[in-house]
């Protein structure tokens, strides 16, 4: 098969009217939006004006991006179907944000994160949280998206182009994002339609092309049964533990992924924790009514279902391929598996696949800065720099938000000032956010659920949550041994003995919580910042059951088939 690994003029043709299309659509929507160009709410949360459609494709183009198409499709190479577990671990999240978190951040008229920490425990709290969530999205999230997004598309064009490639990103996603909310959700929808269908067609002719080399036909379908057949081990969703005979690689992908204990705390964490309690996130449906908010919620997990078809059966593929001697083009271990994939799509085919992995960039870089401008602008400048700051002021910061750190993701992306190359662009968000993300959930479902959560107890919850995650990560094997009663430590191949990040997490969430549980007995029995919480928020019209169903249904078949 004919294999290219650069773009031609047909592929730059078809991005540039995708790049056509997304600009012109996008002026349109702040066109329509002028005669609100100064209203803060508008501008920050589209208040109103999402429709659930909207809200639910905004909330995958956010999250979907180079660390989903290139790590995931690289944990596909390595560890197989057992990856789709975060996506499909997802679905059910939402259903749950969607039932129990979202109408309490209506009720309470929650905007923002940190109002949400100042509401319910202090002031103290939102401010420190808000500076945190400030670094984090720049210095971690927003990093780390433009430097593998650069990387990726650069790998395609030729190789010499990272800095303009990385410049003209950075670009297309500020002319999204100063326009506010509605204009980057809105093209978000144009996003991922690309970018499911710029998705489908990689997977497509990845599955053809293992057909052709393995004697089958260009057939998708016979091409899936190959893989199945040449690597069953890849379609395990359970990653078995490991024992005495296994091997170095066995041990390194329980570590990865360590099957049913997974399923106990570590995943529901990462999960729940990002799409419930992530300004990023919840953004597009806190401007929004109780309904639409929870349909467009419902309707990102349909989308999520879909997404390991995306992302990670190119993986496979690519592993199948390179395996038999069929993808010699293969750079950079696991992590080049999908822009190895992507030299089997003919001319034009390849413009497509690369505008697809271009609106998952640029809009989780729009969503990204937007979040950004607007804990900055309600939380921090409006409160404590400008008090008295109008509406037209409001949105004058947060557009100044939104190019400053924009700058900034660029300057320290340049040259890789951060490291991220080193250790792998997926790898170091999930580093920076995993140590965090156990006392922040622990702090927002204490808050939300239990009424006698006291604001001290959410600071001693943010930081027993950190020391605890760095305990058992770092330190925990060398300080109590290999094997105790809370946990085994396995061989790392570097010399050392690491506890299963998953692992980790929950043991991290569970001390925590026990920790906000023991300091909150310690104040009254109700906090009389607790919120009032009623039977009626939680209940859900028909249709939202339907939609429900069918996800729970769909999922417990996908686990039936690949156990």
């Amino acid at each position: 098969m004919n294999q290219n690994p650069h773009l031609a003029f047909a592929d730059y043709a078809v991005f540039i009217v995708y790049f056509v299309v997304v600009s012109v659509y996008g002026y349109t929507i702040y066109r329509k939006r002028e005669k609100n160009e100064h209203d803060a709410k508008a501008y920050f949360l589209a208040e109103g004006t999402l429709t659930w459609w909207a809200i639910g494709a905004s909330l995958i183009a956010s999250n979907i991006s180079a660390e989903q198409f290139i790590g995931m499709s690289g944990e596909g190479f390595f560890l197989g179907v057992a990856v789709a577990a975060y996506e499909w671990i997802a679905a059910i999240a939402l259903i749950i944000i969607a039932i129990w978190f979202i109408p309490v951040y209506l009720k309470n008229k929650i905007y923002t994160m940190p109002q949400f920490l100042k509401t319910r425990y202090n002031e103290s709290t939102a401010l420190i949280m808000a500076v945190f969530w400030l670094f984090l999205y720049v210095f971690v999230n927003l990093t780390s998206i433009l430097y593998l997004g650069a990387v990726a598309i650069n790998g395609l064009a030729g190789g010499e182009y990272f800095h303009a490639i990385m410049i003209g990103l950075a670009v297309f996603a500020l002319l999204i994002s100063l326009g506010g909310m509605k204009v980057v959700a809105y093209t978000d929808v144009i996003q991922v339609a690309v970018l499911i269908i710029g998705g489908l067609v990689t997977t497509y002719i990845a599955l053809i092309t293992v057909g052709r080399y393995f004697g089958v036909g260009e057939d998708a379908i016979a091409g899936f049964n190959v893989l199945m057949e040449k690597a069953p081990e890849h379609f395990k969703m359970i990653i078995p533990r490991p024992t005495e005979a296994s091997s170095q690689l066995e041990i390194n992908k329980y570590l990865t992924f360590p099957g049913l204990l997974s399923y106990l705390a570590g995943i529901w964490i990462i999960n729940l924790n990002y799409w419930g309690c992530n300004q990023y996130i919840t953004q597009r449906a806190l401007g929004a009514d109780l309904q639409t908010a929870r349909t467009g919620i419902l309707f990102a997990g349909f989308l999520k279902l879909l997404m390991p078809v995306i992302v990670m059966l190119p993986g496979i593929a690519a592993f199948v391929l390179y395996e038999n001697g069929h993808l010699p083009q293969l750079v950079g271990g696991k992590d080049g598996a999908y822009s190895a994939v992507l030299t089997f799509l003919p001319t034009g085919l390849k413009g497509l696949s690369v505008a697809a992995l271009t609106a998952a960039i640029v809009a989780s870089l729009a969503g990204k800065v937007n979040s950004i401008s607007t804990i900055y602008t309600l939380d921090v400048h409006k409160k404590y720099i400008q008090k008295e700051a109008g509406e037209k002021q409001q949105v004058n910061v947060g557009r100044f938000a939104v190019f400053a750190s924009m700058l900034l993701a660029v300057l320290f992306t340049w040259n890789d000032l951060l490291g991220i190359g080193g250790v792998g662009g997926f790898t170091y968000i999930q580093k920076y956010t995993g140590f965090i993300s156990p006392g922040v959930f622990a702090m927002f479902i204490l808050g939300m659920f239990w009424k006698r959560t006291t604001g001290t107890a959410a600071i001693v919850g943010v930081i027993a949550g950190f020391v605890l995650s760095v305990l058992f990560n770092e330190f925990a094997p060398a300080l109590f041994g290999n094997e105790t009663l809370l946990y085994t430590a396995w061989p790392n191949g570097k010399g050392g003995f690491e506890i299963p990040f998953h692992i980790c997490m929950g043991l991290s969430f569970f001390f925590t919580m026990l920790l906000m549980v023991a300091v909150s007995f310690a104040g009254p029995k109700v906090n009389p910042k607790a919120f009032e919480l009623d039977t009626e928020m939680f209940k859900v019209k028909p249709q939202t059951t339907v939609m429900i169903v069918i996800t729970l249904l769909v999922i417990a078949a996908l686990y039936v088939k690949f156990w």
